[in-house]
């Protein structure tokens, strides 16, 4: 279990950073684009995924921060999850983090990357991207598992 928890933390340490960083030089301004496809734009999103659940203001990060202790006290107990999932789930928990930690810093998540090529998407950052990836990693590790489990 050490060796998991040790690649769990590994991986939630490497993206929180690099998402601390990428948000901290946005905030001092560098990094502004604006491209035929996409910009590179700082916003605040005081809200969740397309600003849902703005209306709950400061509680947003008190709940958001709950969500995620309850989901690692879970994990923790659930060890199979953890020992199947470990870089997965920490990239998952290391971006959920770094965004919450914007919330008590800024009061909202810093987005910068903004797609308007034939639709204009939400404003998002390389946390919602490293979220993204994790899930699709647990789907596509859990649908691996089951097919080699038929064999």
């Amino acid at each position: 279990m050490r060796k998991i928890l040790a690649v769990f933390a590994l991986t939630f340490i490497v993206v929180f950073i690099i998402d601390q960083a990428i948000k901290w030089a946005y905030v001092q301004g560098y990094g502004r684009y604006d491209g035929e496809y996409f910009s590179l734009i700082l916003t605040y999103n005081k809200g969740v995924a397309f600003s849902m659940f703005a209306f709950l203001g400061e509680n947003l990060k008190f709940i958001q921060l709950s969500l995620l202790l309850f989901a690692f006290a879970y994990l923790i107990y659930e060890r199979e999850i953890l020992s199947s999932h470990a870089v997965a789930i920490g990239m998952i928990f290391g971006a959920g983090s770094s965004n919450v930690l914007d919330r008590f810093i800024h009061g909202g998540v810093v987005d910068y990357v903004f797609w308007h090529k034939w639709f204009e998407f939400a404003v998002f950052n390389f946390a919602d991207v490293m979220i993204d990836i994790g899930v699709v990693l647990i789907l596509w590790q859990s649908w691996r598992a089951k097919k080699v489990a038929k064999f």
